[in-house]
């Protein structure tokens, strides 16, 4: 499988290719780069055949079949749908869109071209997540309730890498959709009640800085979601699944129960890499002709939902 990474000089742009050196059947032949990067050094540090700053320059290679997009959220839809209709299948990074008409264009592209395309939740393949999707597929554990943190501190507009950014990052389009993907992913349904409030607009950043999410989903189980990026403290996501069976708590690739033990994920992934494993069902997906787990079409609801809360700010 060959393969492009569009912003492969970002924060996750280099996770993907780090992920795609451990997958046997992929070569990276081309990489797409931003405004500040030098992305011909780059490439040539990485052993990338091809670089360039014009994603349709790499889309017209014979030698690109598939493409990774790791770009600014406010490009993912067109370019997404730019990929599908160059003939290429694409995985873009969460969220496929900033808003719902744009996600509902992805999928209807998908649709006209059947080309595989994917969003990037990648919740649902951290072996921590996987283990309580496991365990509820075989009717072992029930959720009830999903209390989630996610908290950062960015008062300047820097990325994972400490790095500054050429755009800004958005709380409910990119890391809500992380937990409301999942949340439905988890239960099996869509959230019937979903609603928001935001703290005040940073006024250099000109996005929210809090916020706070309440979902129910048509079965009774409730998701609460507290996310900031004031918060100097321990950054990251934290996952308290409260089930009928059990109390679970989910930080990132690890899984503690209630008592705060250890959960061995040994044997649930060939990985515990989150990353690794949502490139290798990308790939797996293509060369088996089937849709992916994570496929736009199936992450669609989620951004639904996403519509649905930003409504409530409003209201």
């Amino acid at each position: 499988m060959k393969i492009c990474v569009a912003g492969a000089a970002g924060a996750f742009g280099r996770k993907h290719l780090d992920a795609l050196a451990k997958i046997d059947e992929v070569e990276v032949t081309s990489v797409v780069g931003g405004g500040p990067d030098d992305i011909d050094a780059f490439a040539a540090e990485r052993g990338i055949p091809h670089a360039t700053k014009d994603l349709a320059e790499s889309l017209a290679r014979d030698d690109v079949e598939a493409v990774i997009l790791a770009t600014p959220t406010q490009i993912h839809a067109a370019q997404a749908i730019q990929c599908m209709k160059a003939g290429k299948h694409v995985l873009v990074e969460i969220p496929m869109a900033d808003n719902l008409a744009d996600s509902r264009e992805v999928v209807k592209v998908q649709q006209e071209t059947g080309k595989t395309a994917m969003a990037g939740h990648v919740r649902r393949f951290n072996p921590s997540h996987q283990w309580i999707h496991n365990k509820i597929k075989a009717g072992e554990i029930k959720v009830l309730q999903m209390d989630v943190q996610t908290y950062f501190f960015r008062r300047s507009n820097l990325n994972a890498l400490g790095e500054p950014r050429t755009w800004t990052d958005h709380l409910l389009w990119h890391h809500a959709c992380h937990t409301v993907d999942l949340f439905q992913y988890q239960t099996g349904e869509a959230a019937s009640e979903a609603m928001g409030v935001q703290g005040p607009v940073h006024p250099e950043l000109g996005i929210t800085m809090d916020m706070g999410i309440v979902m129910k989903v048509p079965s009774g189980a409730l998701c609460t979601l507290s996310l900031s990026f004031n918060n100097d403290g321990p950054l990251g996501t934290y996952f308290r699944y409260i089930c009928d069976n059990g109390t679970y708590i989910a930080r990132y690739d690890d899984l503690f129960d209630g008592k705060e033990e250890q959960i061995d994920l040994s044997g649930v992934a060939v990985s515990n890499n989150g990353i690794e494993l949502i490139d290798r069902e990308f790939v797996s997906a293509i060369g088996e002709g089937r849709e992916p787990n994570g496929s736009v079409a199936q992450c669609l609801p989620a951004m639904e939902t996403l519509d649905k809360i930003e409504k409530s700010f409003q209201s």
